[in-house]
């Protein structure tokens, strides 16, 4: 690719979505199968999996005809790892020519959040995490737009709709839907809301909606002595006896 082709392609609006979730909940089955319904309405997608140590989800990618790049973290926290590796992965979907990124996330430390303002968020959750399970989650949940719960099939329709209950109570204005990545039921009504989302041109300067967690301690660094003599940087210690409440920002 020439320099004037590269630089048109890395211009190019595209749809940005975000997706994130905790592991085994079903993401990637829900994300491939609502590529197929996009792809049916002439809509293209690329998607980024960021992920820890490993995955396969790339070969499902793959086998559904879907643009696909595997980004693992290692041993770096994966969300502060995304928002280093961000640019470059909307610049690689950018020269997909895909019309929609797609951006799914491991989502590990429930800490943490991926979504971005002014783009298209989800957070996919399952029936089986337990009933205190959304508030747990944290700002990937509080802070999505979509809410898509899987695994429904699983439970009663009266545990349904108390765990969509607990999850109203932990975020007021996200859309609330049930989905099951393994048959599709829900896609294409996911599909018609993706095919919604603001396209962006660049993602440099964008806000992530929830600060990370402060990092940059002895550990950080590879460290792996217990005792407060090896502890540097970034350490807070707990009065144990007394309830200790986490430290949260925006």
């Amino acid at each position: 690719m020439n320099e004037a082709a590269h630089e048109e392609a890395t211009a190019r609006p595209m749809r940005l979505v975000t997706v994130a979730g905790p592991p085994a909940c079903g993401k990637t089955a829900v994300v491939a199968k609502t590529c197929a319904k996009l792809r049916e309405a002439g809509v293209s997608t690329a998607v980024i999996k960021f992920d820890c140590l490993q995955t396969r989800d790339d070969a499902l990618y793959q086998a559904a005809g879907v643009p696909v790049s595997v980004a693992l973290s290692g041993g770096l926290c994966p969300d502060h790892f995304f928002a280093s590796n961000l640019e470059e992965a909307f610049a690689w979907a950018q020269h997909t020519g895909a019309d929609c990124c797609i951006i799914e996330t491991a989502g590990l430390c429930n800490r943490c959040s991926p979504h971005l303002r002014g783009v298209m968020a989800l957070c996919i959750i399952d029936n089986l995490m337990g009933i205190d399970a959304p508030e747990k989650i944290g700002p990937m949940l509080r802070l999505a737009d979509l809410v898509l719960v899987t695994k429904g099939d699983l439970v009663s329709q009266a545990e349904r709709e108390v765990y969509r209950h607990r999850i109203r109570q932990m975020n007021s204005r996200a859309v609330i839907r049930h989905i099951n990545g393994l048959t599709g039921q829900g896609c294409q009504e996911l599909a018609q809301i993706l095919a919604l989302a603001p396209a962006v041109a660049t993602v440099t300067d964008m806000k992530l909606r929830f600060s990370m967690p402060a990092a940059v301690c002895s550990y950080c660094l590879s460290e792996t002595r217990i005792g407060a003599r090896y502890q540097k940087g970034n350490v807070r210690k707990v009065e144990f006896g007394h309830r200790q409440e986490g430290q949260h920002g925006e």
